[in-house]
Formats: structure tokens, C-alpha cells, sequence
């Protein structure tokens, strides 16, 4: 049985990969800081059966806690780590980023070395982020795209990247880092845009009233599906030598396009119910985000099953099922 060391393991991607790990006959085991367990053990998590954290061997160990970490790598043996956590809202401001930058540099920089002393042979999965482009001189990116990050998390993650394949080149290690787009579920925390259309497109479809604001309502991304994408990187980590993989749909949508799916699915017109804000107006790029996968299917056989449309839908589709409990 293979053992496997997921952190950020109550966040969208960490609960998808643990459940796709136990699956495939995985012994999971996750870091998660104190406040995160509790909220499993006091069941406040949105949509996150306890019973999925059960079969799982949890650890308050917190990323910035150097000693805590090499305790634990020190006395269980893994097969596979997933670094999934990470400081990641987008869109702060980068004079406010310094928490930001030191956590998630600090924290890989901690778990590759403790890796890299106790257990050299554990095969390292690094989360690389789109933002990691920034305003890109192409479209669509791949794996040879030139990095130019302009926020803090972005900046943080090129860090992190880099020290993963210093890891990978001088150390030998098998790291292996997916740059992954945006990708969404219906475990997407609510302050992101998708999940943010979905939850209220749902409480106006069930009599909550209330209107929308947005921003740039024509701001496009390449927009996934998480269980997609954890797939993905099991792909990355089983891959026969470690390397880099953008993972992607390669296709465009706005946030309008998300708009007008989610309404509809709820049988509503978005237009009577949105508004642009400059609070929240964000410019669209010159060139947008939106990645080259071929590599990835190319060399694993990965591709995206769930179309934008049955993504947004399935969001959608539960956060009325939410509502009408709350109701």
C-alpha cells in the first residue's frame, strides 16, 4: 500500500486528492493547522463529509513550524508528498504581500529539506500556479513560456518552483511541479468569482433576493475542474521522470460566460440581476491566461473530462441544494 503526505488537506484540492487517493487504495496522511481540524471535527465544513477525513491520518503541524515537520517526516515513511498549501488570494495587494511570500517560500524551502534528509526517495508534487505567468507575451503558455509574476502569490510560487527544481537538479529528488489554471468545484471557498456567481444565482433562484456585483464582467481565464485536476497531479508524481506540466483546458470563458450559465441553470436572466462595480473592476489582460496542455497528454494520457458548462451547473446545482436546507 502506498502512503501518501498531503498539506492543505481540508482545502478544495487537498480534500479532492485525499478522496481520489483513498480510492486507489492510498494510505493518506495530511497536514492541516489546529483551527482546520477543528472545523472536521466540529463538522463546519461546507459540503466536506467527516467521514472522508476519518479514513485519513491527520497532523496539526503547521507548515512554519521547522521542528514539528521534521519530527514527522522523520517517523513516517511516504511514498508520495502533495504540497498543496499555500497563502493564495490573488488578489492582494503586493506592497501588503510579505506574509504571503515568507509563508509559501518558507514552507516548501522546510518540506523539501526535511524530505531530502529523511526520506530523499519520497516523490515531491509541488503546486504551481497560472499566476505564475502574470502577463504572459503569449498565449496560450506551456512549460517553455518565460515567468512574469505580478502579485505576491505569484512571486511566491515562482519561488517555490524554482527550489523545487533545485531540488530535482541538484539534489537529485524526484519533484515534480504542476502549473495548474484556475480550477474550480463546488468546494471552491466563496470568495473566488465562480463560486461567488454560483451562491447567489442559487439564493435569488430560492427567494433570497439580493443582486450581484462584479467587476470586469469580460475579464476571461481558463477555467477546470478541481477532481480534474488532482488527477492530474497523481499523473505528474507516477510520471516515469519528474518534470514540469501546465495543466489546463486551454479554453477561454469570461466571467460573463459564468454568469450567464449559472442563471440559466437556475432559470434566471443574469442581466436583471448583475452589476459592474469599480470596487471590484479588474483590467483584462493584453494576452490572457490560458494554457497548452499537450505535454501533460502527451506523456500521461491526462485530459479534462467535465466540460465549463457541467462544472458551473454542478456548482450551481448545490449551492441551491444548500439553500433549501438552510431554508
Amino acid at each position: 500500500m502506498k502512503r501518501a503526505l498531503i498539506t492543505g488537506i481540508t482545502g478544495q484540492d487537498g480534500f479532492y486528492l485525499a478522496e481520489y487517493l483513498l480510492s486507489l487504495g492510498y494510505e493518506v496522511h495530511g497536514l492541516a493547522r489546529q483551527t482546520g481540524l477543528e472545523h472536521i471535527r466540529g463538522n463546519l465544513l461546507q459540503d466536506v463529509p467527516p467521514e472522508l477525513y476519518q479514513r485519513c491520518h491527520l497532523h496539526a503541524v503547521n507548515l512554519d513550524n521547522f521542528p514539528g515537520l521534521y519530527r514527522l517526516v522523520s517517523s513516517i515513511p511516504f511514498d508520495e508528498c502533495y504540497h498543496l498549501a499555500a497563502s493564495s488570494f490573488v488578489g492582494e495587494r503586493l506592497a501588503d504581500g510579505y506574509q504571503t511570500i515568507q509563508n509559501n517560500i518558507a514552507s516548501t524551502h522546510y518540506l523539501l529539506a526535511a524530505l531530502n534528509e529523511f526520506q530523499p526517495g519520497c516523490r515531491f508534487y509541488f503546486a504551481g500556479s497560472s499566476e505564475m505567468f502574470g502577463r504572459p507575451d503569449k498565449a496560450p503558455q506551456d512549460e517553455q513560456t518565460p515567468m512574469n509574476p505580478r502579485s505576491a502569490y505569484g512571486i511566491s510560487k515562482v519561488a517555490g518552483y524554482h527550489l523545487a527544481r533545485n531540488y530535482r537538479e541538484s539534489m537529485g529528488m524526484f519533484c515534480g511541479v504542476g502549473i495548474l489554471y484556475n480550477h474550480e468545484s463546488p468546494r471552491r471557498r466563496p470568495e473566488f468569482v465562480t463560486r461567488k456567481i454560483t451562491l447567489a444565482a442559487a439564493r435569488i433562484a430560492t427567494g433570497g433576493g439580493g443582486r450581484l456585483q462584479l467587476g470586469n464582467v469580460e475579464a476571461r481565464r481558463d477555467w477546470g475542474h478541481a477532481p480534474d485536476y488532482v488527477r492530474a497531479m497523481h499523473a505528474i508524481l507516477n510520471h516515469d521522470e519528474p518534470r514540469d506540466f501546465v495543466v489546463a483546458t486551454g479554453i477561454l470563458h469570461s466571467v460573463a460566460d459564468i454568469c450567464e450559465t449559472a442563471f440559466a441553470h437556475a432559470g434566471l436572466d443574469w442581466r436583471e440581476h448583475v452589476e459592474s462595480t469599480a470596487d471590484f473592476y479588474r483590467e483584462e489582460e493584453q494576452v490572457p491566461l490560458t494554457g497548452n496542455a499537450e505535454r501533460i497528454t502527451q506523456e500521461t494520457g491526462w485530459r479534462p473530462t467535465v466540460t465549463f458548462e457541467q462544472m458551473i451547473c454542478a456548482m450551481v446545482d448545490a449551492d441551491m441544494a444548500r439553500m433549501r436546507t438552510l431554508s
